[in-house]
């Protein structure tokens, strides 16, 4: 290896995306847009409107929302110090933001609230399949709503964006309640009393949620924590009464509108704002069971932050994973090819190209070449058809269409061209 090509093998060693980071190349990109767009369209119909939060926001936002000892907080985050001393971090999710937010711009009183948000959350973790450290979600937040109608809403939108994306058939949702504060305050007893029977078993990270997170250990990948919680007690026993018929009403509001759901009492949210409906739409398309969508009804957390006593409910999604899973073409949408030949020709190509394209088509113009590369050029673009315009063409106002699916070929004036290509749109 020569000096040259061993400096440049080592430049582009170094000129590599970042560890759990990726590049969103045309083919990824149009698959990251159809998820955009298709949930945008699908909540919109239930009246959420995009709205969008800045990327970092003051550390304590998540600090204090996500928990001090949450692994979200204590191993995950990218917290940074400013250059005036103010510690800000990448968000990790985007629910804290929005609740920020709305009391930021005093949105209290426009009430109820319903927002949908796309963007980047960042989190060190390890990377695997449809998770990286910059990774994308779309979520909604109907915030206002202090009623199981909400939580059935919220739920019934998750649902029509994986119907919108064709991949409602691949997933179920798994439903549970939280219940309220007296429920959990009971539950949260009577499961630390079960654990605490095998406080010598459980994983390091259990031992350490035992008295300030328990009910995360509910939701433990480890397999001896999984064993010993299998037969912990069910949270359905500790219900009050007005917790019960919440979720019987969620359940019979899912009914009435025909999504079928698995109850699932093991599915939980650790942090205490959380309460009554927690739900998951989960896959096993990509191999391991996986959340498409995750959400929950979290009515204490803007209190938390500062505000006002709010109830809210909603929900997030992987981009990354509903992309892989999301049907439809991905290829770019098929060009026409503009072909110059002769001095003339290319000079009079540019204001050709450029009436038509806003004339609303998809122009591909070469920059150099003769007919024979530029017909290439075309094929390698999968143009639908090829405009050839020559020297004497122009002289006599004339064009030649050639398709290039079945190869025939046409003749139109320049000046009807707009109209002549509308088969190839």
């Amino acid at each position: 290896m020569t000096v040259t090509s061993f400096r440049d093998a080592f430049i582009m060693s170094k000129l590599q995306p970042i560890r759990g980071t990726h590049d969103l190349l045309p083919d990824a990109m149009r698959r990251h847009r159809h998820v955009v767009d298709a949930a945008e369209g699908a909540v919109g119909r239930y009246g959420y409107e995009f709205m969008a939060t800045p990327v970092f926001e003051a550390t304590d936002v998540f600090a204090r929302t996500l928990g001090e000892t949450s692994d979200v907080v204590t191993k995950e985050m990218y917290t940074f110090e400013t250059k005036g001393g103010d510690s800000i971090t990448l968000r990790p999710e985007n629910t804290a933001g929005v609740a920020r937010s709305v009391i930021s711009n005093g949105l209290q009183q426009n009430l109820p609230l319903k927002y949908f948000y796309a963007g980047p959350m960042f989190r060190h973790e390890r990377p695997q399949k449809g998770r990286q450290r910059q990774f994308h979600q779309i979520g909604i937040e109907l915030i206002g709503v202090a009623q199981p109608l909400g939580d059935v809403e919220v739920i019934a939108a998750g649902a029509a964006v994986l119907d919108a994306l064709g991949v409602k058939d691949h997933a179920k949702l798994e439903l549970n309640t939280l219940g309220d504060t007296e429920s959990r305050a009971a539950y949260r007893d009577e499961l630390v009393a079960y654990l605490s029977r095998f406080e010598a078993d459980l994983s390091e990270d259990s031992r350490r949620r035992l008295n300030n997170n328990p009910l995360r250990i509910l939701d433990s990948k480890n397999v001896r924590d999984r064993e010993i919680v299998a037969n912990a007690p069910a949270f359905s026993n500790s219900l009050t009464g007005e917790a019960r018929a919440w979720f019987d009403a969620v359940k019979s509001g899912l009914d009435a509108i025909g999504i079928a759901y698995d109850l699932n009492e093991r599915l939980v949210r650790g942090l205490d704002y959380y309460c009554h409906s927690a739900f998951e739409f989960t896959t096993t398309a990509l191999g391991a069971q996986g959340a498409l969508i995750a959400g929950g009804r979290y009515d204490g957390l803007i209190a938390q932050m500062g505000g006002p006593d709010t109830p809210g409910v909603g929900w997030a999604g992987g981009i990354e994973r509903l992309a892989m899973l999301a049907k439809g073409d991905w290829r770019a949408p098929r060009p026409i090819a503009l072909v110059p030949i002769g001095a003339a020709a290319e000079t009079a190509a540019l204001p050709l190209a450029e009436r038509l394209r806003a004339a609303g088509y998809r122009i591909d113009l070469g920059f150099s070449g003769n007919v024979k590369k530029r017909m290439k050029s075309a094929n390698h673009a999968r143009a639908r058809a090829a405009v050839l315009v020559g020297n004497d063409e122009l002289a006599a106002g004339k064009a030649t269409i050639r398709d290039l699916d079945s190869g025939d070929q046409s003749e139109a004036r320049l000046e009807s061209l707009t109209h002549a290509l509308a088969p190839f749109r």
